[in-house]
């Protein structure tokens, strides 16, 4: 049976919560879906059905290889439609998100195996996230926030945590794109904003802005 639309941004939540073991609390899926608790509880029980989970009342859930990839091929349709959307159809990177996520739920494979044709193949979308193969394989990153970053290092700007149409208009506005250099001048001890150079122009990020972006060194 197909998935229903429900069930995709469950298996979404999934992906973008499940942590380094496989688990992830129906309390933490609440708060993220903004569900509450008892609806949570039952569509978890469904999962179970499914095989996507192992659900014990009181216990976190431990996300299966079945349910794990699942949810990576729901995150795969979303991240093709944003790059499909910004490279072929020239919208910002900014404009992206809320098309992809109602594009997202077409179950036409052929459909999102064509744009990945189309595309060459991206192993990124365009917010520096991997996206995951026809298998719901996924490239591992070693990223770190660019607010764990020191005086005197330059890294490079590989991707960000938040989507936001704001955040991302705010990045556009200093010139902080993908792949661009970035080199730490200052930290201010009082409340961590960054003062960072691009291209030859210093620009000052707040410590909440600097969490967002992960670099790579």
């Amino acid at each position: 049976m197909r998935t229903t639309l429900t069930e995709e941004n469950y298996l979404k939540a999934l992906f973008h919560l499940v942590d380094n073991e496989g688990k992830v609390t129906i309390n933490e899926l609440s708060k993220f879906l903004n569900v509450k608790m008892p609806s949570v509880n039952n569509m978890m029980k469904k999962f179970a059905e499914k095989k996507w989970v192992v659900y014990e009342t009181y216990k976190p859930l431990i996300v299966t290889e079945s349910g794990r990839r699942e949810a990576a091929l729901v995150v795969r349709k979303h991240r093709l439609t944003e790059m499909f959307l910004v490279k072929k159809m020239n919208f910002g990177w900014e404009n992206v998100h809320e098309i992809a996520e109602q594009l997202e739920h077409v179950h036409s494979q052929i459909f999102f195996d064509k744009m990945d044709e189309i595309l060459d193949h991206p192993k990124f979308d365009p917010h520096g996230e991997p996206i995951p193969d026809k298998d719901g394989n996924i490239i591992a990153q070693d990223l770190q926030k660019l607010s764990s970053c020191e005086p005197g290092e330059t890294v490079t700007f590989a991707s960000v945590t938040l989507s936001d149409d704001a955040f991302l208009t705010y990045l556009n506005d200093r010139k902080l794109l993908l792949n661009t250099k970035v080199k730490i001048v200052k930290i201010e001890s009082f409340d961590k904003s960054m003062t960072i150079e691009i291209e030859g122009k210093t620009e000052i990020l707040s410590k909440k802005a600097a969490e967002k972006i992960l670099v790579k060194k």
